[in-house]
């Protein structure tokens, strides 16, 4: 039988409330932002590595309060008083504002974070950011930002446990329509990379897998790519 053609199809990841999965390495952050009424100051940045969520949680808030999602490189070419009015603002990696590759000076991207912050507060709305790090270890140059931003208070969202890359590794393939057994689930997170970037990276790789070869996702297809080293076996 001739190889199935593999089609690289956009997904349409789930990233509503109820596909966003609670465990206790991300419950408090939950609970943090959940309470944003009770951010000091109507700020917070939330922190974590990548694929662990913080996306997913910022839009679910954005979602729920109307808010506006801006990149944080994208924000020295935004209009600042617009943004602003819209009271409840998402910046997104914002870690990355200085980063030399978004086009602008790193001046130019803290001025524009700088104004954002002071307008949205003087408006009375809420600002909440999202980094892979705290600020204290942003590239900040302009001492007025840096204040600032290190007086917000940091929600933590913590590696996943068992419970939560089980969750997780279902929700991907349920993004991407494939069905998958207990069994293989338990057997793929006693093997891989404990990281929610490595779910990603292994769903994407079994999909693709599964694709060419015109079958079901299965055992045999996971263990080819911890074998090839695809995916990094954890200990057992």
């Amino acid at each position: 039988m001739s190889e199935q053609l593999a089609f690289d199809l956009p997904l349409r990841p789930a990233l509503g409330r109820e596909n966003f999965f609670v465990s206790p390495s991300n419950a408090l952050a939950l609970a943090i932002v959940d309470g944003w009424e009770n951010w000091p100051s109507g700020k917070l940045v939330l922190v974590g590595p990548d694929g662990a969520g913080k996306t997913h949680l910022a839009r679910m808030w954005a979602d729920e309060h109307d808010a506006v999602i801006v990149k944080a490189r994208d924000l020295p070419g935004a209009v600042i008083d617009a943004l602003a009015a819209c009271r409840f603002v998402v910046v997104e990696d914002a870690d990355l504002l200085c980063d030399p590759d978004c086009g602008f000076s790193a001046q130019a991207a803290q001025d524009a974070l700088f104004h954002l912050h002071n307008l949205t507060l003087a408006e009375g709305g809420c600002l909440l950011l999202t980094a892979s790090s705290p600020p204290s270890r942003w590239p900040l140059t302009l001492p007025d930002l840096r204040s600032r931003m290190e007086a917000t208070t940091v929600a933590q969202l913590e590696s996943p446990d068992d419970t939560l890359l089980t969750a997780m590794l279902l929700k991907l393939f349920s993004d991407r329509q494939l069905a998958v057994t207990p069994g293989l689930i338990s057997y793929i997170v006693r093997r891989m990379t404990r990281s929610h970037a490595a779910a990603c990276d292994l769903v994407a790789a079994l999909d693709a897998l599964a694709l060419a070869q015109g079958k079901p996702v299965s055992q045999t297809m996971a263990a080819s790519l911890f074998e090839s080293d695809m995916a990094t076996a954890a200990p057992m």
